[in-house]
């Protein structure tokens, strides 16, 4: 790895941390989504030496709205809030010591979680200079967009399983990246097996891990038939050596699953279900608003809250700057789609780029898929998939800033501002703010277009920095004011 590029990483790793610190330490307590829960499920494993059992009665809707009313007060304690207990253990068994030798403080189990987000970074930066090891400056820029996304920033900060979760599917993704590469080493022996044990130890962690499952199965295949080695007995001998350790890991939380929740229920996700009884439901708000008004209101929450709502959803940014973030967000997908046809023309990043983009759609499907029974329109719940959308976005705002991309992204912009005066002026509902900001992006890109390369590396780094600084705005200016 050169030295310059050795400093940036670290820098963007050290930045990440005291950003990251600062959130652990002025988020107010239990202000974390689902974090009394997750304390709770701690507590049980680190005081009592068992796992616990989910029960009619850990979800009350009633309590758990009159406690976020009011900001959890002493005198309301969290904990009847126990929804969390059909977790799988994982995380929770690790982060038990630290319970025991801190009294159960909730700062070091915030700080626990944040180291776990500085191992996602490197992990991130190695997934992806294995699969573009020709540019840097996506394995960089993909780094910065996890170090700084605020949502993100605001969960890692939390107690939940969600960071070891994604600690283990980007360690599982950088292994399946060097297994589809065609000049790599076939992954035989002690490294299918290593495969494995992280696959297992996904399945250990949290349900969204589940998606490795598909995922690994597809990739084995893959490269089997690629490079045509032996017969299906070696494809047979190389998924038993992933998958044999892998379902050995899960196996025994499955059977106590069964056991307590029912025969079906191996996740304890039906059981949930039925436990979660007054949590709102997608048929109700369908019936209420109709399928028009309830997909407006889906797609506005998730697009907030994957850049940052925060608290138990109820802390917003100021509206002008989830535009400027819309803005920034056409132009990568702009980027994104002009630099694509390129990627999978070369025969190097196209078996990566196709994992990262299966990664993402089993991702989701899966959200999509619980929104179908459950009003969970948070963006949150996308970053199982947050390597791969971090290395498109790179990817997208790296391409849109080339000469002849930047041309064509502004115009797009240009476009989309010609269709939103339109719509203003017919209905009187368009936002003035982004017709401002779409022409101002538009003329930056065009002026950008024409600029030496290193001033237009300048410009794609300063967008990072600027997401680093809206994390500093959101926690100060937002966050710590409204909770």
């Amino acid at each position: 790895m050169p030295r310059d590029r050795r400093i940036y990483l670290g820098l963007i790793v050290l930045a990440y941390l005291v950003i990251a610190f600062l959130y652990a330490l002025y988020t107010p307590r239990w202000q974390v989504p689902d974090e009394p829960a997750h304390y709770n499920y701690i507590r049980e494993v680190a005081e009592h030496g068992r796992l616990p059992v989910l029960r009619l009665g850990d979800y009350d809707q009633t309590y758990l709205e009159t406690i976020k009313a009011r900001r959890f007060p002493p005198d309301l304690s969290i904990d009847p809030i126990r929804y969390e207990s059909y977790q799988p253990p994982f995380y929770y068994l690790l982060a038990a010591p630290l319970y025991r030798l801190t009294g159960g403080a909730l700062l070091p189990l915030r700080l626990f979680s944040v180291a776990l987000g500085g191992l996602l970074l490197l992990l991130t930066d190695a997934v992806a200079r294995a699969a573009f090891p020709k540019r840097p400056d996506l394995a960089l820029g993909a780094t910065a967009f996890v170090a700084f996304l605020p949502q993100h920033v605001a969960m890692m900060a939390g107690v939940n399983n969600d960071a070891l979760a994604e600690v283990l599917i980007a360690a599982m993704l950088l292994l399946l990246v060097k297994h589809l590469q065609p000049d790599g080493k076939t992954r035989e022996g002690k490294e299918l097996v290593a495969l494995g044990i992280l696959l297992g130890l996904g399945l250990l962690t949290k349900g969204s891990a589940y998606v490795l499952l598909p995922l690994t199965a597809i990739a084995i295949f893959w490269r089997w038939w690629r490079v045509r080695r032996g017969a299906w007995r070696d494809l047979v001998g190389k998924a038993a050596a992933v998958f044999i350790p892998a379902l050995a890991l899960g196996l025994p939380l499955w059977l106590r699953n069964m056991a307590l929740y029912g025969l079906g229920d191996f996740l304890g996700k039906r059981w949930h279900d039925v436990v979660v009884v007054n949590q709102p439901r997608t048929a109700e708000w369908l019936a209420e608003m109709g399928l028009p008004a309830l997909l407006r209101a889906g797609l506005a929450t998730t697009f907030r809250s994957f850049w940052g709502q925060f608290g138990w959803m109820g802390v917003l940014m100021d509206e002008r700057i989830y535009l400027a973030l819309a803005v920034l967000s056409l132009i990568a997908v702009c980027g994104l789609v002009l630099a694509l046809p390129c990627a999978l023309r070369n025969r190097d990043h196209a078996p990566s780029v196709a994992l990262f983009a299966l990664l993402f759609v089993f991702s989701l499907s899966l959200y999509i898929w619980y929104n179908l029974t459950f009003v969970q329109h948070q963006g949150r719940y996308l970053f199982p998939a947050l390597v791969p959308v971090a290395l498109g976005f790179a990817a997208g705002l790296s391409g849109a800033l080339q000469p002849r991309a930047a041309r064509r992204t502004a115009l797009c912009l240009l476009v989309a501002l010609l269709l939103l005066v339109i719509w203003d002026v017919l209905t009187g509902k368009g936002s003035r703010w982004l017709i401002a900001m779409l022409a101002g992006a538009a003329g930056a890109l065009w002026f950008i277009s024409f600029l030496r390369p290193n001033l237009r590396t300048l410009a794609y780094g300063l967008a990072f920095v600027a997401l680093a600084f809206l994390d500093l705005l959101a926690l100060f200016v937002f966050i710590v004011p409204q909770l």
